[in-house]
């Protein structure tokens, strides 16, 4: 909270400087979604398609194992009583056995989806970048912002890198 707004109270005062020293040029400032780009973009939604079919054969596969576990799970409870007491106690770990495994695989699961989701997120990123610096240029902004607490419309230039962006694949 105190980073952004030291760096928000910064902004501020190189846009008072800047304003002084230039008072009869106007300076032109743009403000960019980086949420919006990030979930409406043409590449944000393709990079979150093949992550979907790249990740879908181990989400079912742990849903499986979800499923198996909570049926051992449940008949363990009902044949528990007519158990001896060494079957129970074989079949209780059996059950922890799986869940160890199950565990395991999730938590696998979780780390590699959350790395590729950042390999796929920092690539948009890039690609947003670099159309924003495009924008700025053939445009002449002084100033983008990404992160701002308030921006009117009148500076909100997101939809023209989204539909850059789609337009030619962010290049």
């Amino acid at each position: 909270m105190k980073k952004n707004f030291a760096k928000s109270a910064l902004v501020g005062g190189l846009l008072v400087l800047a304003m002084h020293g230039v008072q009869a040029q106007e300076i032109k400032i743009g403000y960019v979604s980086s949420d919006r780009v990030l979930s409406q973009s043409a590449p944000a939604k393709a990079a979150e398609a093949r992550l979907r079919q790249e990740f879908e054969p181990r989400e079912s596969e742990l849903a499986d194992m979800a499923a198996k576990l909570k049926a051992a799970s449940d008949k363990l409870d009902k044949d528990a009583p007519t158990l001896s007491e060494s079957e129970r106690a074989r079949r209780q770990r059996e059950l922890v056995d799986m869940e160890r495994e199950f565990q395991r695989k999730r938590r696998e699961y979780q780390e590699d989806i959350s790395r590729r989701r950042s390999e796929e997120l920092a690539a948009i990123i890039e690609r947003a970048n670099a159309v924003i610096k495009r924008i700025a240029e053939q445009e002449k902004y002084d100033l983008i912002l990404q992160e701002v607490v308030h921006a009117s419309k009148r500076v909100d230039i997101t939809d023209k890198v989204i539909n850059a962006l789609n337009a030619n694949g962010g290049k």
